[in-house]
């Protein structure tokens, strides 16, 4: 039986903290393959108005171009909102019967996954595993897979609207985009 790694997130940028975790979930937990799928607007962060996801595949295709095991399905973006994790690996299932899926999940969304929508279905259709770049030990009944990197979207963003570079934490292609696009400036 195959076993996929499900990433889901805005991917608001695509950096290379996601990358290196992604590979490291295909080593560490014997994945065949990470299917990066881009969320509309997470639920769970509402604090801001990602950039459109037009731009966000772009980054990500391009991010992830001639990493065979890294594939991307866009299936959030196409479902009305909100769209869930739940309605996400029910589409996945019904596509590949016999295929086995592993939800990574980032360490800072461990304390909430007990609410997330239709959790108790959910946590009987897939393994959870942690992606962890904090470094720090939390009490939680799932695999982790580790890696301190201290990268973060956030960080990314805030690099680019006070005119820092942003070079080594992201792939030279989203640097790319994003410069051409003049993504993340202050308004």
């Amino acid at each position: 039986m195959r076993n996929i790694g499900i990433f889901g997130g805005t991917f608001d940028p695509i950096h290379y903290g996601h990358l290196i975790l992604a590979r490291d979930a295909i080593e560490q937990l014997g994945l065949d393959s990470v299917i990066f799928i881009p969320a509309a607007i997470s639920p769970h962060k509402l604090d801001r108005e990602p950039t459109g996801p037009e731009i966000r595949l772009e980054m990500l295709r391009a991010a992830i171009e001639g990493e065979p095991r890294f594939c991307l399905d866009v299936m959030e973006l196409e479902r009305p909102m909100p769209s869930y994790t739940v309605q996400t690996i029910e589409a996945l299932r019904a596509r590949e019967p016999e295929t086995g899926f592993v939800c990574l999940v980032g360490e800072d969304n461990v304390a909430r996954l007990s609410t997330w929508h239709r959790f108790d279905e959910l946590s009987k259709m897939v393994q959870f595993a942690i992606l962890d770049r904090t470094g720090l030990t939390t009490a939680h009944p799932y695999p982790v897979v580790r890696r301190h990197l201290d990268i973060s979207a956030t960080e990314i963003r805030n690099r680019v609207a006070s005119g820092q570079s942003i070079r080594y934490l992201v792939p030279p292609v989203v640097e790319k985009i994003i410069h051409e696009r003049q993504l993340y400036r202050e308004p």
